[in-house]
């Protein structure tokens, strides 16, 4: 008789148990995992069994382990069998000896077994919030890191920056460490297979070949695509909140520096910096949806909480990061400036913080579906009433990808997301409501929006400067709401925190921070006409004005 237990089966036939273990017991069959946080499989050789009385194993390569046996502590073995990965449950000591130099010990006899079918190419795929962190190291000392995607025992599939092709044009094999959250690490030889890159992301994804695993390295790569599986359903959309979760990614005991693709990138500033793990969750979260997922509401949750503590630390300085993260798309650079600028907006108004959530959260992923539209449609140039009506659905699409999402409230997703794009005259989308029909949050938010857009790129026009902006929604009250308007340039002022502005002596600068007057006080040089990067100049802070003169014009930037 079968019974399900996590993802594996369990074997209770006192024949098929013996017949199993006899499988394992020969040199390098079996390995033994220790019931403690942080373990991995440990080299055993299992030497016989005592059918419903013992196992006798040696452990002499590991006899390091032998007092935390002898004092009780609970193990598995497992093993791999024709294809299907198969183990004990915990089990005890209850006798060793020294046998020609040997450390043998003597454990319980398994009631019953557990076997997992695998497939040779089997691949854990991690999910969203399963972060493993991969360093590439190629010849002359070549590094690159980037983020494990899924693994197999012959293979992984890595995101990489698409600089890392350099260090794969040559044909040799590179070594992999694979860096899991609990500080476990995995060093393996592989080869480049394939590679997908994705020019709006800078980045590719190549999918590696092993090469030259010994036992150990297999036995290691068996314990983490278990783990990965298992703590990929963990996170699935109907996960089991009763399933206990992989140790592997508990904490971060070895990691005082995050390993992953946007780890050496450079940003001009800390706080961008750290605006960039809000960005990779997007990113990762648009990948999600394109391959048929849901928003992670869990995931949602923690970054929106970790842009509130930003914005709360230091909104002017969370304002100019949002102006750095050219290397991310656009859509998730696009989610990001709306919504920290309507939390700036709302700041010291007497909304409540999981209002304030609610909309910093909304206003994220207000755009993500049009991840879910033909690319060609977010290209051209211009469209056609049938193109504009299949870009509309971007919007249903992403109310029907946030339905898990139970702790967001529905009123703010609908002011929001449904009513973002939306204009007083009922000229806007999806449903053609105006006048009195669009909430407060939904008026302020299209204000938002399109000040944001406008100040970008498009394939039909170039970005415009944060003037002709104003002017734009001013000249137009029967779409924009002029009391919001009005708010939007009291709060930024005419020369925005991430403007690229020119001053009277001809100087470049960067505004980072404004006085209360809504003049410059803090700015940083530049000579370069193109969005905030590493090579920055001179910060000067203070009186601007008298060193570099007046701001005499604006220059847009697409950032």
């Amino acid at each position: 008789m079968a019974q399900a237990q996590e993802d594996f089966v369990r074997v209770g036939n006192p024949a098929d148990i013996e017949s199993l273990l006899d499988a394992l017991i020969q040199p390098g069959g079996a390995s033994l995992l220790l019931d403690q946080p942080e373990s991995t499989p440990l080299p055993v050789v299992l030497m016989e069994q005592v059918p419903a009385k013992s196992l006798v194993m040696d452990i002499t390569a590991v006899r390091e382990i032998g007092g935390e046996l002898k004092r009780g502590l609970g193990f598995r073995l497992l093993g791999q069998i024709q294809g299907k990965i198969v183990r004990t449950p915990l089990l005890k000591t209850v006798d060793s000896e020294i046998v020609d130099g040997r450390v043998v010990f003597h454990c319980e006899y398994p009631l019953y077994l557990e076997e997992m079918q695998r497939r040779e190419a089997f691949r854990a795929r991690l999910r969203l919030g399963m972060e493993v962190g991969a360093i590439l190291r190629g010849e002359a000392g070549a590094t690159v890191q980037g983020d494990l995607k899924d693994l197999s025992q012959q293979g992984c599939q890595l995101e990489l920056p698409a600089s890392a092709a350099t260090l794969l044009s040559s044909a040799a094999p590179i070594e992999i460490e694979l860096c899991f959250p609990n500080g476990t690490r995995f060093v393996v030889k592989a080869t480049a297979c394939h590679t997908v890159a994705d020019s709006d992301r800078q980045t590719m994804r190549v999918g590696f070949r092993f090469e030259g695993c010994n036992a150990e390295q297999e036995r290691k790569l068996w314990f983490f695509v278990h783990e990965i599986e298992r703590e990929s359903l963990r996170h699935a959309e109907e996960a089991d909140v009763g399933r206990r979760p992989s140790m592997l990614f508990q904490g971060q005991a070895a990691a005082s520096v995050r390993v992953g693709r946007r780890n050496l990138l450079s940003y001009p500033t800390p706080m961008a910096r750290r605006l960039t793990r809000v960005a990779g969750y997007l990113d990762a979260q648009l990948l999600e949806l394109q391959q048929g997922g849901g928003i992670d509401s869990v995931q949602l949750s923690r970054h929106a909480d970790m842009l509130l503590m930003l914005a709360d630390e230091d909104m002017e300085a969370l304002l100019f990061a949002t102006r750095c993260l050219g290397r991310e798309p656009l859509l998730v650079r696009h989610g990001l400036a709306v919504a920290v600028h309507i939390v700036a907006l709302v700041n010291g108004s007497t909304l409540a913080r999981d209002v304030r959530k609610a909309l910093a959260s909304s206003a994220m992923v207000h755009d993500l579906g049009k991840g879910l539209v033909s690319c060609d449609l977010l290209s051209a140039a211009s469209l056609d009433a049938g193109g504009y009506a299949q870009l509309q659905m971007h919007v249903p699409l992403l109310m029907r990808a946030l339905a898990g999402c139970q702790w967001l409230s529905a009123g703010v997703v609908k002011a929001v997301v449904e009513g973002i794009n939306e204009r007083l005259d009922g000229s806007g989308y999806p449903a053609g409501h105006g006048g009195d029909r669009l909430q407060e949050l939904s008026r302020m938010s299209a204000v938002v929006d399109v000040v944001d857009a406008m100040r970008r790129d498009r394939p039909d026009r170039p970005a415009w400067r944060i003037d002709a902006v104003y002017r734009h929604l001013l000249s137009h009250p029967s779409q924009f709401d002029p009391r919001w308007v009005k708010r939007y340039i009291q709060c930024f002022g005419l020369r925005p925190i991430g403007s690229l502005v020119r001053f009277a002596n001809g100087d470049m600068a960067w505004i980072q921070r404004l006085d209360q007057q809504g003049k410059p006080f803090q700015v940083q040089l530049t000579d370069a006409l193109e969005p905030p990067g590493e090579a920055l100049g001179e910060v000067l802070r203070g009186n601007v004005i008298a060193r570099l003169g007046e701001p005499i014009e604006e220059i847009p930037i697409s950032t």
